[in-house]
């Protein structure tokens, strides 16, 4: 009988914990600036080298997928140990400077360039792996962006950190989602380009567009409006409603997926694919 009472007491514990485990999940992370990070310099002009970075993806990443989705060959980089130590050195080289002494474009280049090099290391450290949702320290995480993997100017820094912490909150820029690159299908492109101050507003906007363009980002399904999950977690940064949301969508649209858009007056559903984006 006591056994039973402790079975059923444990049993009714471990459900509150997977309850409160799987409403995290569901939650995305609000954008909270960290101040430490909102520091910058504009009388500086010197550039940051992100050279590294493009040769990594240059060999490596395949932005000619006849899935229209950008694909890693994590296997392929794996392999190459001195590919390896350069993808290393690249991110140990960002780690060694302080960002707050360049201007904010030269910020908001080098913090999106970080955060997907940061991303594919962490993925290639645990190769083969499924999805990076499996990812993470602890019983009960979902992927690996509240672990530290960083530090700079002193602050350990996490993928959440750099994400919601500094680029979101310093920017409110929306089209930061359609740069940071979670390995993953559903994500927005992984830039076959390295960002730079000159070249980011370029890169943004045509990654805005592949989007929005591809079935992954928008489409109609049995005549109902399909969006990526990234519309629905953070809808804030859309324009707070379905309203502004399509607004910011039409503003990419082509002129086909533009005109079902605008006379579109139903509910909208949200769909994400958390498989590796592996070539």
């Amino acid at each position: 009988m006591k056994l039973n009472k402790r079975l059923k007491t444990f049993v009714g514990l471990w459900t509150v914990l997977l309850l409160i485990w799987a409403s995290t999940l569901s939650a995305a992370p609000q954008a909270e600036l960290i101040p430490f990070w909102n520091k910058s310099n504009p009388a500086n002009k010197a550039k940051i080298d992100h050279s590294a970075w493009q040769a990594i993806l240059n060999r490596y990443l395949n932005s000619h997928h006849r899935s229209g989705i950008n694909r890693f060959n994590y296997a392929k980089l794996k392999a190459n140990r001195a590919d390896k130590r350069k993808l290393n050195r690249y991110l140990l080289s960002l780690q060694k400077l302080d960002p707050r002494r360049y201007s904010k474009a030269e910020q908001k280049a080098y913090w999106i360039n970080f955060y997907n090099a940061l991303t594919v290391k962490v993925v290639l450290d645990h190769y083969p792996v499924k999805s990076i949702t499996k990812i993470h320290n602890g019983w009960f995480a979902f992927g690996p962006w509240d672990d530290v993997h960083a530090k700079v100017a002193g602050k350990k820094l996490t993928l959440n950190n750099i994400e919601h912490g500094i680029l979101r909150p310093i920017w409110r820029d929306n089209r930061i989602h359609y740069a940071v690159n979670c390995a993953s299908l559903g994500c927005p492109n992984l830039a076959p380009k390295a960002y730079t101050a000159a070249n980011i507003d370029k890169l943004l906007e045509q990654a805005a567009k592949d989007y929005i363009n591809h079935p992954r980002g928008v489409q109609f399904k049995n005549g109902k409006l399909l969006l990526s999950s990234i519309y629905d977690w953070y809808k804030v940064d859309f324009g707070g409603n379905n309203k502004n949301l399509i607004k910011h969508l039409l503003k990419y649209a082509n002129s086909k997926l533009a005109k079902r858009l605008q006379s579109y007056k139903g509910s909208i559903d949200y769909h994400y694919d958390w498989r590796l984006n592996k070539s």
